[in-house]
C-alpha cells in the first residue's frame, strides 16, 4: 500500500479509503489510486484487511429454493458484486418452513462461527419475519430479492411478479384461449403467489366466469408432471397452461406427452424464469424472463456500497415475455 501511495502521490489513508470503497472520494483521487494499483499489480490481503478492521469482507446469500437454476443464477449475480468490491462470498441454506424456534437455531448455527458484513436474502426467506427480526436484533445488515411483505423494511431489488403474471394472461387471451390451467408454485413463496394473482385476476377482468383449473406444481420437474396429469385429466381440459416456473412447466410438457397430446397443437404451455430448462425441452418453452442475476447483483451492491449504507433503496428491474414454440392459438 505504501508503494501504491507513493506512485499515486497520495497518503496511505487515501489508498485505504479507495480500496475500501468509502464514500466522498473524488473521481481524480480514485483514478490515480486505481491506476497505481494496476501499474504495480497490487492485490489487497483480504485476511489482513479483516483483522485490521471491524469488517469481515464477506457477504452471505441465504437460500431456501428447490430450483437449481434460480440458486446458481443468484449466486452468479452476488458473486459479480463481491468480486468488484474485493469481497468473499458465503452461501447458506435454511428450511424456512420450520417452526420459528428452529429457524433461529439454524441461523445461530450459520452465524455462530463466521462473520458476514451483510446477507442477501432470497425468496421465500426474504419474507420470513423470524429471519428479519433475528438479523435486526443482532445488527446484521441485509438486502432482499423480491420481498412481498414489508418492502420498506430493508434495501431490495425486485420485479413486478403480479404484472408478469398478467402479461401471460394478456398473451394467451389475445391468441384466443378461453380454458386455462395454472400449475401453482409453493404457497409460502411470495413470488409464486403473486404470479398466480396477476394471471387469474387479469383473466377475470376479461371474463368473470373464465375457466381456470389449478393444481400444485411446486417449483420442481416431478411435481410439474403431477400437476400436468391433474390439469389435463377429464373432459374440457385447458387449451393453455401457465406454470409458476420453467421446471414445473417442463413437467407439464411431459404429462401432456404421456396423454398423447401435442404441444402446442393440443395444449399451449408457458413457464416463468427463462432458465436453461426453457431451451432444453422441445418445443422450446415460451416463458417470462426475469432478471434474476441482475436483481441479485443489485441487492448485493446495496450492502457493498458504503454510500448506500442504511438507506432503504428499492431497485426495480423489468421482465420480458419470451415467445417460443410451446404456445400457439387454440384449434
Amino acid at each position: 500500500m505504501a508503494d501504491v501511495a507513493a506512485l499515486a502521490g497520495v497518503s496511505l489513508k487515501s489508498v485505504s479509503r479507495v480500496i475500501n470503497n468509502e464514500p466522498h472520494i473524488s473521481a481524480k483521487l480514485r483514478h490515480n489510486v486505481e491506476a497505481a494499483i494496476r501499474a504495480l499489480d497490487y492485490v489487497p490481503d483480504m485476511a489482513a484487511r479483516s483483522l485490521a478492521g471491524a469488517r469481515s469482507y464477506t457477504l452471505g446469500v441465504l437460500f431456501d429454493n428447490p430450483s437449481p437454476n434460480y440458486t446458481m443464477t443468484v449466486v452468479s449475480g452476488v458473486y459479480a458484486a463481491c468480486i468488484s468490491a474485493k469481497y468473499h462470498l458465503r452461501i447458506d441454506n435454511i428450511d424456512s418452513s420450520a417452526p420459528p424456534a428452529d429457524i433461529v437455531r439454524q441461523l445461530d448455527q450459520i452465524l455462530r462461527h463466521s462473520r458476514v458484513d451483510g446477507l442477501v436474502l432470497t425468496p421465500p426467506v426474504t419474507d420470513k419475519a423470524e429471519v428479519l427480526d433475528y438479523l435486526e436484533t443482532r445488527g446484521i445488515a441485509y438486502a432482499r430479492i423480491t420481498p412481498v411483505l414489508h418492502p420498506d423494511r430493508s434495501p431490495m431489488a425486485w420485479m413486478d411478479n403480479v404484472e408478469a403474471g398478467a402479461a401471460v394472461a394478456d398473451y394467451l387471451w389475445g391468441l384466443g384461449h378461453r380454458r386455462f390451467g395454472m400449475a401453482n408454485g409453493p404457497e409460502r413463496h411470495g413470488d409464486a403467489v403473486q404470479r398466480r394473482e396477476g394471471f387469474i385476476c387479469r383473466l377475470r377482468q376479461f371474463d368473470s366466469g373464465v375457466s381456470v383449473r389449478e393444481a400444485y406444481g411446486g417449483f420442481l420437474f416431478a411435481t410439474g408432471i403431477e400437476a400436468g396429469r391433474e390439469l389435463l385429466a377429464g373432459p374440457d381440459r385447458p387449451t393453455a397452461i401457465f406454470a409458476a416456473n420453467d421446471d414445473s412447466a417442463a413437467g407439464v410438457m411431459v404429462a401432456a406427452r404421456e396423454l398423447g397430446l401435442s404441444v402446442p397443437d393440443d395444449i399451449s404451455i408457458c413457464g416463468f424464469d427463462d432458465s436453461w430448462v426453457a431451451k432444453s425441452v422441445w418445443p422450446y418453452l415460451t416463458t417470462i424472463s426475469q432478471p434474476i442475476e441482475a436483481m441479485a447483483k443489485a441487492a448485493a451492491e446495496t450492502l457493498l456500497d458504503r454510500q448506500m449504507a442504511g438507506r432503504r433503496i428499492a431497485r426495480q428491474l423489468d421482465f420480458t415475455l419470451v415467445e417460443r414454440d410451446s404456445v400457439a392459438p387454440p384449434k
